[in-house]
């Protein structure tokens, strides 16, 4: 019976602290500027969680020429806990737990990229869409927030989003007091060659062959299997207007290896030559898949093409070792994945990889960099260096879903925790 009581008297007490924490927070969030907000539903049972839209400029250096709303989700436990920064590459459609806010017992701040989802000018002017402006907007978000949660803030994306939280520091290095990026690649140049060098090399040679006899198989059979995918296609709802269907099919057998060893698949799932042709193809669907090449997945990641063609750079596809099988792509230059919309002619700016390049290995610093070695983007990783106060962790075994906190072995989630813990002052409570 007393057991019960206390029980009680402790489910009372949390949730009368939640009601008090949520009329505090309110009142706080009514007298920031810029943000807009209304009540969701947490993803934790003792925190508060609101979904808002935070007034930004287009241009940070003219805020003349109009605004925005940025939309990010915030779930609250508490004024005096770590806030964990979510700086997402893409759309942002909820919030959802990060390993970190859960392993900090955190607040947790995640923002919509933008110029993605419903962070849109209502006029896109591809002009105010690179790293300086969308690092602006992180800052301003942090500038805002800064008043409601002033201490132990750290930043944390995956890929594209960690790739963000890399450049949002080196933009604005004060604004957080750890970084840690997932599988963020931070390439050198437009056509990033690291990932060629990589594919030759990843895995053991013998998965190396299969797959290329495969790519090969695909394209000498290309009469039987493009009616194949032009009866995916049509089931699927697949447009081709940006590429015809035979680039797509081209591209997806290209794009194969990549694909491979991003995504961690089996090389003892590799079709042999014994496979009907119908089996390859269902294959290739399901490990690369055309629809990548399609119209909508063209428009949903049109910003992001556009961001890789003008500073951020992208992979490329070797084309020598097809270049008899290929009928639709050109062979005299490495065809590039960088798909940008309406096909509009994008200058590539080099100058801030290279400054980028120069600043990670001398000043960033209390940063952790997890990768996993099998992933494909770990050709770009930010290199480890002794000039910094970091961590790196290229995870064995591991891709680019996989390599997470979660799968740390023992020796390396203490290494971990142990830097957290001194970069933010604080006790980490494993139960968390």
């Amino acid at each position: 019976m007393k057991k019960i009581v206390f029980l009680l008297l402790s489910i009372i007490l949390i949730s009368t602290s939640i009601v008090a924490q949520e009329k505090d927070l309110e009142k706080l969030l009514f007298e920031l500027p810029d943000v807009i907000f209304k009540e969701i539903k947490s993803y934790n049972s003792d925190a508060i969680a609101y979904e808002l839209k935070i007034k930004q400029p287009i241009d940070h250096d003219n805020p003349d020429l109009g605004y925005f709303y940025q939309r990010a989700f915030i779930d609250h436990k508490g004024f005096e806990n770590p806030m964990v920064m979510v700086t997402e590459g893409y759309t942002c459609n909820a919030n959802w737990p990060t390993e970190l806010s859960m392993l900090l017992d955190a607040n947790q701040l995640a923002v919509e990229h933008r110029y993605f989802g419903e962070s849109i000018p209502d006029s896109v002017d591809y002009r105010f869409l690179n790293l300086k402006q969308a690092t602006a907007d992180l800052h301003h978000v942090n500038d805002l927030f800064r008043s409601i949660y002033s201490d132990n803030w750290v930043s944390t994306g995956i890929s594209k989003g960690g790739a963000t939280t890399i450049f949002y520091r080196y933009y604005y290095p004060e604004d957080v007091d750890v970084s840690v990026p997932y599988v963020a690649p931070i390439n050198k140049e437009f056509e990033e060659h690291r990932i060629y060098e990589f594919l030759d090399t990843v895995g053991s040679d013998e998965c190396r062959e299969k797959i290329e006899a495969l790519q090969i198989r695909l394209l000498e059979n290309r009469d039987q299997i493009l009616p194949l995918i032009r009866f995916y296609s049509k089931g699927a709802g697949l447009d081709f207007t940006y590429l015809t269907l035979e680039e797509a099919f081209e591209l997806a057998v290209l794009e194969y290896p990549f694909s491979f060893f991003q995504w961690g698949h089996n090389c003892e799932n590799i079709p042999t030559d014994s496979t009907s042709v119908e089996f390859i193809t269902s294959y290739l669907l399901d490990v690369s898949g055309v629809d990548f090449f399609g119209d909508k997945s063209m428009d949903a990641f049109a910003t992001h093409y556009y961001q890789s063609a003008q500073e951020m750079g992208y992979y490329g596809y070797e084309t020598k070792k097809f270049k008899n099988l290929l009928v639709a792509l050109p062979t005299d230059k490495n065809p590039h994945a960088a798909f940008v919309p309406g096909k509009i002619e994008v200058e590539f700016d080099q100058n801030l990889l290279n400054e980028v390049n120069k600043w990670l290995p001398k000043h960033a610093n209390e940063f952790i960099y997890i990768y996993g070695e099998l992933d494909t983007w770990s050709a770009s990783a930010v290199q480890p260096s002794k000039q910094v106060d970091a961590l790196w962790f290229f995870m064995e075994g591991k891709s680019h879903g996989s390599a997470r906190i979660r799968n740390l072995s023992a020796e390396d989630r203490t290494k971990l925790i142990e830097s957290l813990e001194r970069w933010l002052e604080i006790e980490i409570n494993e139960t968390n």
